[in-house]
């Protein structure tokens, strides 16, 4: 019997490191990118069966972002440099006798490129934008994301800079990773904007892993929390502990949120959560019925500009 519960144990304390050393390898390479001139990555729903298994077997292998679109009117291009030595680029897009400014982060794997839709929204509502690309994405430095965690320096240095510069009250708009960032970045570094447009932010960094799981099948409890926990060990953090929905509690401005009732990537308790948490009183939460996880100034701009251009004001 002895025989039987040593061999019983060991087989499954085999297991738990194997597990454990898959799981280090996913989390790397979750958040490490390679440099390949823009290849395009599929999203994991519009993998085939085959490439589901390869990335099951072998890790995601995600590029890094690419710029291929640029502003179609006079724009400056701006180097910010991190506290970890990093260069960030980005661009400062003027508005004729500006009231502000809008700093704008996009979402894991994004760029700079991706907002400017949006941007050309808030500067025919008279507003400077500032356009980020978050380190490892776009034209920055860097092959490492931590999916929003010192992405929240980013943030707090392109605020930095917008208040430097304009002297005007700041708007700081965000998607997803960029969103999550924000809500990070502002009680952490105390930064002062005038409001935040926030669009699905997900609650904590195992829900955003969670969200890989769901999207190729496997079932995100147990993987999810130990992905969680190498991905935070392998940057330096508490993985666990990055909790958007927590620093949210510290908000104490004006919030305009919006979400997509058809979202796969960010789950309907996660939104309740942030925007229940959210630390102010003035705050609106829109969710449009048919959309996803996307952009919805792209999807529905009538609707999307409606409500913006009534936040502004």
């Amino acid at each position: 019997m002895k025989r039987v519960f040593k061999i019983g144990f060991r087989t499954l304390l085999v297991l738990v490191v194997l597990l454990n050393i898959i799981a280090a390898f996913h989390a790397w390479q979750f958040t490490h990118f390679y440099d390949e001139k823009g290849r395009v990555n599929k999203l994991p729903e519009a993998m085939s069966v085959s490439e589901k298994v390869r990335m099951i077997l072998f890790g995601v292998h995600i590029a890094k972002s690419a710029t291929t679109r640029y502003p179609t009117v006079a724009y400056e291009t701006v180097t910010l440099q991190t506290t970890d030595n990093l260069k960030l680029e980005g661009w400062w897009i003027p508005a004729a006798n500006p009231v502000g400014t809008v700093v704008m982060f996009h979402g894991y794997n994004g760029n700079k490129g991706n907002m400017l839709p949006e941007a050309d929204y808030f500067r025919s509502q008279g507003y400077n934008t500032f356009l980020i690309d978050f380190r490892a994405h776009g034209n920055s430095e860097g092959l490492t994301c931590s999916v929003g965690y010192k992405e929240a320096a980013d943030v707090a240095a392109a605020y930095r800079y917008a208040d430097k510069r304009s002297g005007k009250p700041i708007i700081l708009w965000g998607v997803s990773m960029g969103a999550a960032a924000i809500l990070k970045a502002v009680p952490e570094y105390h930064l002062s904007p005038e409001k935040l447009i926030l669009e699905s932010p997900f609650a904590t960094l195992t829900d955003a892993v969670k969200s890989r799981m769901r999207a190729v099948h496997i079932p995100p409890t147990p993987l999810s929390q130990i992905l969680t926990f190498w991905g935070g060990l392998e940057q330096g953090f508490w993985g666990p502990g990055f909790k958007p929905a927590a620093y949210a509690r510290d908000i104490h401005v004006p919030v305009l949120y919006f979400y997509g009732a058809k979202d796969i990537r960010v789950e309907a308790h996660e939104t309740q959560a942030v925007f229940s948490g959210l630390g102010t009183h003035d705050k609106k939460l829109y969710i449009f019925p048919e959309a996803g996880h996307q952009s919805f100034c792209r999807y529905d701009a009538v609707t999307w500009k409606q409500l913006v251009g009534e936040f502004l004001k």
